[in-house]
C-alpha cells in the first residue's frame, strides 16, 4: 500500500532519517557483540593483555581466531576497542583505551556499561511475546523474560548505587543515616538481585535488611550474593510488593522498581501500613521531566524503549490491564501523585542523577 504524504517529500530530512536508522541497526548489532564479548571475557583480556592480534586474543580466552577478528573489526567500527594498525608481522594489533576498560572491562568502574547491553539485548529478544501483548493488553510479566535481563539490571544499575546510594541519597533524607548507623530495619522492595540491599547492609552493619522481589531465581541469586559478600545483617525472601510482613520498618526503599508493578498505589500504601511511626520511604526512579516534550532527549529516548518493552507489560501482567503502568518516565509529579493517594502526606524530591529521581516520602 502506498501512502499518500501530506507534503512533498524533503530528500534532506529523507536523507538523515536514513542515516539515523543506518546508526541504530550499528547500536543494535553492536550491543549483541558487547554482550558476547562479555560472555567470553574478551573485553578483561585485552585490557589484561594488552595490544594484542585476533590470534593472541583468541589464544588467551580458548576461541576461535577467525570468529574474534571479525569480532574485533565491529568493535574497532563501533568505537568500543581501539584499532592500533599493523604489527611488523602484518597482523592486525587491538587494545583498550583506559577509557573503554572502564567502560567494558572493569565491573567495579563507576561507568560500567556493559549491564545496560545485557538489557537491551534481552528486551529485544521478548519482541514477540511484546507484539502480542500489544494486541491483548495482559502484558508479559518479568518472569517471562530472557535470564540476561535480570543478570544485566543488576549491573547496570549497581554501579550507579555504589557511587550514590551510601554517599548522597541516604545522607539527603531526614536523619534517615543517623538512624541506620545507631540500627535500623530497612526494606528493599523489588530488590532483585540485592544489589543495593548489600551495599546498604555493608555500610550500616548495625541495622538489618529485607530484600523482597515477587521473582524467586532473582531472590536466590541475591541470596548467594549477600553469602558471597559476608552480610549476615541481609536477608532475602519472595513476596510481592503488597505482602511482605517483617515490620515495623524504619526506611522501605524502592530501586528502579515502583514503575514496573501492577499496582504502584497499592504497593506504597503498603509500604505506608509496614513502616515505623516516624518511618521514610526512599523511592528512587528515572529521571524524567513531568511532560512528554522534557524527555525528547538521549536518556529518555532510552528509557521509553525499555518501558514500551519490559515496564509497561511487566506492570501490565501483573494487574491484567486493569490498573495502573506508571512507566519508565513517569515523572516527579506523577509519582508524588501516586504516593498521596497511597497516603503520604509529605513528598520531598531529595536527591537527583542525570539517570534518577530520589523521592523521599513520609507518612
Amino acid at each position: 500500500m502506498t501512502v499518500a504524504p501530506s507534503r512533498p517529500v524533503d530528500p534532506d530530512a529523507l536523507q538523515t532519517l536514513v542515516e539515523r536508522a543506518l546508526g541504530d541497526f550499528g547500536a543494535v548489532l553492536a550491543a549483541a557483540l558487547v554482550t558476547i564479548g562479555d560472555r567470553l571475557g574478551l573485553y578483561r583480556a585485552l585490557a589484561e593483555r594488552g595490544p594484542s592480534t585476533a590470534a593472541e586474543l583468541a589464544g588467551a580466552t580458548g576461541t576461535t581466531e577467525r570468529n574474534i577478528r571479525e569480532w574485533l573489526a565491529a568493535q574497532a567500527a563501533a568505537g568500543y576497542v581501539t584499532y592500533d594498525g599493523p604489527d611488523a608481522s602484518g597482523a592486525d594489533r587491538f587494545s583498550l583505551t583506559p577509557e573503554q576498560a572502564a567502560a567494558l572491562a572493569d565491573e567495579t568502574s563507576p561507568a560500567f556499561v556493559v549491564g545496560g547491553f545485557q538489557v537491551v539485548t534481552a528486551a529485544v529478544k521478548a519482541d514477540e511475546l511484546v507484539t502480542a501483548a500489544f494486541r491483548s493488553g495482559t502484558g508479559v510479566g518479568w518472569h517471562e523474560h530472557h535470564h540476561d535481563l535480570f543478570a544485566g539490571t543488576e549491573r547496570f544499575f549497581r554501579p550507579g548505587y555504589a557511587v550514590n546510594l551510601v554517599g548522597a541519597w541516604l545522607p539527603a533524607l531526614d536523619g534517615v543515616a543517623d538512624r541506620m548507623r545507631a540500627g535500623a530495619r530497612v526494606a528493599d522492595v523489588g530488590c532483585g538481585h540485592g544489589a543495593s540491599t548489600i551495599l546498604m547492609a555493608q555500610a550500616f552493619p548495625a541495622s538489618t535488611f529485607a530484600g523482597f522481589d515477587y521473582h524467586a531465581p532473582s531472590i536466590a541469586a541475591a541470596d548467594r550474593a549477600a553469602s558471597d559478600a559476608g552480610v549476615p545483617n541481609a536477608e532475602f525472601g519472595v513476596a510481592a510488593a503488597d505482602g511482605y510482613a517483617g515490620g515495623p520498618y524504619d526506611l522501605i526503599c524502592f530501586f528502579d522498581s515502583l514503575h514496573d508493578m501492577g499496582d504502584p498505589v497499592g504497593a506504597l500504601r503498603h509500604a505506608r501500613a509496614a513502616l515505623s511511626a516516624d518511618g521514610t520511604v526512599m523511592l528512587v526512579e528515572p529521571q524524567a521531566g513531568d511532560t512528554l516534550t522534557e524527555n525528547l532527549n538521549p536518556v529518555g529516548r532510552v528509557f521509553y524503549a525499555a518501558s514500551t518493552l519490559v515496564c509497561t507489560p511487566v506492570a501490565q501482567s501483573q494487574n491484567h490491564g486493569r490498573g495502573t503502568a506508571l512507566g519508565a518516565q513517569a515523572g516527579e509529579a506523577r509519582l508524588a501523585a501516586t504516593a498521596r493517594e497511597a497516603g503520604f502526606t509529605r513528598v520531598r524530591r531529595a536527591a537527583e542523577t542525570p539517570f534518577n529521581l530520589v523521592l523521599e516520602l513520609r507518612p
